[in-house]
């Protein structure tokens, strides 16, 4: 399939199959995918959880509002942003273009700058700005799982202070942002799936400057 129909092959499925499990090299290769998203001065200001616990994922099921995925899929991604912006953070992230790129003051200057402007921010808008982040990431993290013909639903529907709790997120200094429970759609359970894709014509939402 080309990349335009993987796309169009995805939906946001409402019944995954429990009887079966994405296998790990392909878990594997979606990580991989949203791990080299781009991120805002590289910084990747956000963790992901991987979720395969069933005792667990029935616990973060609750938080979010029953629904099935959590439970019937196989895995559970969170995507966990940072709670702030820090020295040490962002110190961390130049150290490691040190180590791949070698010595730069270009590196030492960039993100220098970088703490200047972020460290002195509002928590809350820094928090912000790293679960934007983390969206461009599952962006990419849902586009893999069509390549790999795995089943993917992005939920913002859950309460994140209790899925922070159940993780204990906050005392890593994260906030769960929100969740992709991956998995293979049941055929014969999904009322969505029979369903054509509805989307806006391009008319309506492509404007070209020239």
């Amino acid at each position: 399939m080309t990349l335009l129909d993987q796309l169009n092959w995805r939906y946001a499925t409402k019944k995954m199959d429990p009887s079966k499990a994405v296998p790990a090299e392909k878990v594997d290769a979606i990580i991989d995918a949203t791990l080299l998203a781009p991120t805002s001065s590289g910084t990747q200001p956000f963790e992901l959880i991987v979720v395969t616990n069933p005792e667990v994922r029935a616990e973060l099921q609750v938080a979010a509002s029953n629904q099935a995925q959590l439970t019937d899929g196989s895995h559970l991604l969170v995507f966990a942003a940072w709670d702030d912006y820090t020295d040490e953070r962002i110190d961390a992230v130049a150290q490691l273009n040190v180590e791949v790129r070698g010595e730069n003051p270009m590196i030492d200057a960039y993100y220098g700058n970088l703490k200047a402007m972020y460290v002195p921010r509002d928590a809350e808008v820094n928090y912000a700005h790293a679960a934007r982040q983390a969206y461009i990431a599952l962006g990419v993290a849902m586009v893999a799982a069509a390549e790999q013909e795995v089943d993917a639903t992005p939920m913002e529907g859950f309460d994140p202070d209790e899925v922070d709790r159940i993780l204990g997120l906050r005392e890593r200094g994260l906030r769960s942002v929100v969740l992709l429970p991956l998995g293979y759609r049941d055929p014969s359970g999904d009322w969505l799936l029979p369903m054509p894709k509805v989307r806006k014509s391009r008319d309506a939402m492509v404007t070209v400057v020239d």
